[in-house]
């Protein structure tokens, strides 16, 4: 009797841990075939998703830093700032206080 206990209690426990086996594909395991609808399905999906991408709209630039900024700001000056100012050479002073080039 109590063989056949462990035997049911063991059966019972195996019964589970056999479900969850094989069902998840593992590393380097070849993709399992696809049926007709599945794929039809699949190109279905693709086709609303590009569709989807084109109806967004086209956003403007945007200046986060815009509220940061005084209304009175020029949003150019930033883009002027950025540019190198020309080299010059400095004016030779003369002994008598005056500069020359």
């Amino acid at each position: 009797m109590k063989v056949l206990r462990a035997t049911v209690v063991i059966a019972l426990l195996a019964g589970p841990a056999y479900a969850q086996d094989n069902h998840i594909q593992r590393y380097g395991e070849p993709d399992k075939e696809k049926s007709q609808t599945e794929i039809q399905a699949d190109k279905a999906a693709e086709r609303a998703y590009k569709n989807s991408l084109g109806n967004i709209p086209d956003a403007a630039p945007t200046d986060p830093w815009g509220n940061a900024r005084g209304a009175g700001a020029p949003k150019t000056a930033a883009k002027d700032a950025a540019k190198p100012a020309a080299k010059t050479t400095p004016a030779k002073q003369t002994k008598a206080g005056t500069t020359s080039n």
